[in-house]
């Protein structure tokens, strides 16, 4: 008997877990975050949509810091094919439309933005000995983007947030020359200047949203 009661307290115990853990889930404001526009960066990139990839990073930083709950991109994608989504309406998309897609999504935030810098500049002079590069040149890598947060219950934009991320790191990539598969989640990506500005771009965005996060209500 005194088993039992030790098993039922054990059950009871466990349900206030589970509810609590779902009480704390819904305190939460849910957010997706669509393909970032790319237009008006240099597009040197090959075939590789760096969109994508951005808001990849951007959903990974998200997620790692919990402050959001965050829809999975199979979903996301899904309603964006369902609702004619086009590539160009990344660049302008109207805040009618994402409305529509939160509400199909049931998310109460869109994000959607814009990469307004992703580039690699070489500074000083320097000069090539036997082929070797001696001295001066420096590189500098900058990624930014800056994003709009719109309620989609109401169509109203919430918070605008920008992210910057430099480095001056060596290493290139060129996403042109890479194997089908070969992106923003592999090694040479991630050891590379222009991979570590992104990665810190998107860490400051996320930071500067979070810095927010008093305006979004769950």
């Amino acid at each position: 008997m005194r088993l039992k009661g030790i098993a039922s307290l054990a059950v009871a115990l466990a349900c206030v877990g589970v509810a609590a853990t779902a009480h704390a889930q819904s305190k939460r404001p849910a957010v997706a975050v669509m393909d970032f526009d790319y237009g008006t960066v240099d597009n040197w990139w090959g075939q590789y949509d760096i969109g994508k990839g951005m808001a990849d990073q951007v959903i990974d930083a998200l997620v790692n810091d919990g402050t959001f709950r965050v829809i999975e991109r199979k979903k996301l994608d899904t309603v964006l094919a369902e609702q004619d989504f086009a590539h160009s309406d990344r660049a302008d998309p109207s805040a009618a439309k994402l409305a529509k897609i939160g509400k199909v999504l049931g998310v109460k935030y869109i994000i959607a933005g814009s990469i307004t810098k992703f580039s690699n500049e070489k500074r000083g002079g320097g000069v090539r000995v036997h082929g070797i590069g001696v001295g001066g040149a420096k590189a500098k890598t900058e990624v930014n983007l800056t994003a709009r947060v719109i309620d989609a219950t109401t169509g109203e934009i919430v918070a605008s947030v920008k992210g910057h991320g430099e480095s001056s790191k060596g290493g290139g990539f060129n996403f042109s020359s890479s194997e089908v598969g070969l992106g923003t989640h592999s090694d040479e990506w991630r050891n590379s200047a222009i991979g570590d500005a992104q990665e810190r771009a998107c860490n400051d965005f996320v930071a500067g949203l979070v810095a927010k996060k008093d305006r979004f209500l769950p």
